[in-house]
């Protein structure tokens, strides 16, 4: 029977056609397996995963292979980025048995969702060490049958181990100057001096880090956290890992240089990197950085924009050989001499090879390279260098495309807001903030009910039926928190805040200030799922605390305040030990500490004194601009012109210095209160 086929996710419905039989994440299924008394398989991965296309190929579309997953388990297949609390807890248990984690992710479990086996990609014979997937099949299968009460008991271990492991996260004083400082002495010991970033391969973009340091920075002028964001922002955007042809980023580098990567390319990857550049535009002036943040906005518009006005989740690894016609890893993005020659001719193939690093051995597999910058062209250069970037472009649209996850995630649209927003405003891009507007009408129509509860996916203008889990409450409200900053418009305010009174109501534990990545209505699962540490986006719980921050800074709202304060607890007992894993944690203490300031402008939307408050680097400082009277952002209120001339007030609290109606002078008093 095709249970997949009604599915929205692109990820399940690549799987439709399996002959497996696959049901969906729902209570019929584990009601099925207590029918037949067998266990349940189930398996996690995305649309976007290599891995999981592999599995798929080797084990799914098996028909022997099938058979015996039919005959002996009950099926389940799941989307971990449509379910991520899913996700969240079994992942949880493989690490703890395991060691390491990734997708596919292969557990099994009892009827009543209580696991009892792991892993992640199995192989189809043995290999590596590695059992075969039909040998770990068979191991389960005689396991369940002959040793029901051995597995029954490990099942209600491992259940137990998890709802017992708990973190000290009820610390409700915020961290100060000294976890900060200690955070910043542990990235030290962690950064790559030779290739920037952070420990060694796989290599991931460490947006969230680079964000505290650009904060940590701006706060107490640490020239050492600058210069760790500066060195690993230009090996990114020199290196493999960054698309230097179409814009954008991939997931991670296999290796520590950053030359090869793995070539998905993720929305909340992008979405977080653009920020990340315009960010470090704004603390250095960087002509590279402009670029890097430009083209990558121009990449998610492009590439990522669907028809309904959001952002579609991802781009395959994979796309079809042009000669084979075979899925193939990075075939869209590689090339050889020979094939630079075929498009540009000898001369100029000869100047794209030695510009991008393309040589005959090659960086990547049989031949072939992975674009990399070096460095740019001269000057006298510079035109030529623009015109074998088009021309290879073109060439590179005739290759069969990667495949497209065109479902609209909340929490990844939410990121992708702020980032066009701000980017759209640094650097007089109207486009991108009207990209960014239409993502946010997008998410009110279609992911927000009556109520302001999200839902967490759509596809083709369809809302998903999956709810929201707390980072795509928190993103949302980052993203229209930007919003409001940038055009001036009160409602995105109020779209914010109707979110985050379901984060102070839904999520929070009220004894402790902690934070739940589920709601407290939401579907119980075996653990309900709670981490504060940061994965491939910022963890839901510290993403929550920035945006009651931001949004108590605009509103002067105690309850948010308080809250945040609580929330970014964890981050005093987590950040010195762990700074890597908390990065976002620590950008919101840098906040903290510094305020965060806010800036009132009181005149022209978008005029000088509202772009130099928008590029201020304090620390998660906000922003409301409107005209003189206007009532539509509290910031505003009671705050009137000088000689009826756009005026700036910088103020803690709601408590503002002298006004100033020049960007020298705004600039003079962020700077002396700085820390």
């Amino acid at each position: 029977m095709n249970r997949l086929a009604e599915s929205q996710s692109p990820y399940l419905l690549q799987h439709a056609d399996n002959p497996v039989d696959w049901w969906p994440w729902t209570p019929e299924a584990f009601e099925e397996a207590r029918r037949r008394g067998v266990p349940v398989l189930l398996s996690v991965g995305y649309a976007a995963c290599h891995w999981c296309h592999v599995m798929a190929h080797e084990s799914f579309e098996d028909e022997a292979t099938a058979a015996v997953m039919n005959e002996h388990f009950v099926n389940i297949k799941v989307d971990r980025e449509e379910r991520p609390d899913v996700d969240a807890v079994y992942m949880e248990a493989v690490q703890a048995a395991t060691g390491q984690g990734g997708w596919p992710m292969t557990v099994f479990l009892t009827p009543d969702a209580e696991p009892f086996y792991f892993g992640t990609y199995f192989p189809p014979e043995p290999r590596h060490g590695m059992p075969s997937f039909t040998q770990v099949l068979g191991g389960v299968r005689d396991a369940w049958t002959g040793r029901r009460g051995e597995v029954s008991e490990v099942a209600g271990k491992i259940t137990a181990d998890l709802a017992q492991r708990e973190l000290p996260y009820g610390n409700t004083e915020m961290p100060g100057e000294e976890e900060l400082a200690a955070a910043l002495l542990g990235l030290t010991r962690e950064y790559d001096a030779t290739y920037g970033g952070f420990g060694g391969a796989p290599k991931f973009p460490p947006s969230m880090v680079i964000e505290f340091l650009l904060r940590h920075h701006a706060r107490t002028g640490a020239e050492g956290a600058l210069q760790m964001a500066v060195d690993t922002c230009e090996r990114m955007a020199r290196g493999g890992i960054y698309d230097q042809l179409g814009g954008g980023f991939a997931r991670y580098s296999v290796d520590r240089e950053f030359t090869v990567p793995h070539f998905e390319k993720m929305l909340y990857d992008n979405a977080l990197l653009c920020r990340a550049y315009a960010h470090l535009w704004r603390s250095t002036g960087s002509e590279l950085a402009r670029r890097i943040a430009l083209e990558t906005a121009d990449f998610m518009v492009r590439e990522l924009r669907t028809n309904e006005g959001g952002f579609a989740s991802a781009l395959d690894a994979d796309s079809a050989d042009p000669v084979s016609g075979e899925q193939v890893e990075g075939a869209y993005y590689v090339w050889t001499p020979q094939q630079l020659t075929q498009v540009l001719g000898a001369e100029d193939g000869a100047v794209a090879a030695a510009l991008y690093g393309v040589t005959e051995e090659g960086t990547f597999e049989e031949g072939a390279s992975v674009l990399r910058l070096p460095q740019d062209a001269g000057v006298a250069d510079a035109a030529r260098q623009a015109r074998i970037r088009e021309r290879l472009l073109a060439a590179r649209a005739e290759r069969p495309a990667p495949g497209r996850d065109d479902k609209v995630v909340a929490a990844w649209n939410g990121l992708a807001i702020a980032a066009l927003a701000e980017t759209g405003a640094y650097f007089g891009r109207q486009d991108l903030v009207d990209a960014a507007v239409c993502a946010g009408d997008l998410l009110v129509r279609l992911h927000m009910d009556p109520s302001a509860r999200l839902t967490r996916t759509s596809r083709d203008g369809r809302a998903g039926q999956n709810a929201g889990v707390l980072e795509d409450y928190a993103d949302v409200a980052e993203g229209f928190l930007t919003l409001a900053s940038v055009t001036g418009e009160g409602v995105w305010l109020e779209f914010a805040g109707f979110l985050l009174d379901h984060v102070l109501d839904r999520f929070t534990d009220p004894d402790s200030g902690a934070l739940y990545d589920t709601a407290s209505d939401a579907e119980r699962l075996i653990r309900r799922p709670q981490d504060p540490t940061d994965n491939a986006t910022p963890s839901g719980w510290t993403a929550a605390a920035g945006a009651l921050l931001s949004y108590a800074a605009q509103t002067g709202s105690e309850p948010h305040r308080t809250a945040a304060e609580r929330a970014s607890g964890v981050v005093k007992a987590l950040g010195p030990r762990a700074p890597r894993f908390i990065g976002n944690g620590l950008a919101v203490g840098e906040a903290l500490l510094d305020g965060p300031r806010e800036i009132a402008v009181v005149g022209e939307v978008g005029g000088r004194l509202h772009h130099a408050a928008l590029i201020a680097t304090a620390p998660g400082a906000v922003v409301a601009a409107g005209p003189e009277g206007g009532d539509e952002l509290p910031l505003l209120a009671d705050r009137p012109q000088v000689d009826g001339r756009e005026t700036a007030y910088v103020c803690h609290h709601f408590v503002c210095d002298a006004p100033v109606t020049d960007v020298a002078g705004l600039n003079r008093i962020l700077g002396e209160t700085q820390g």
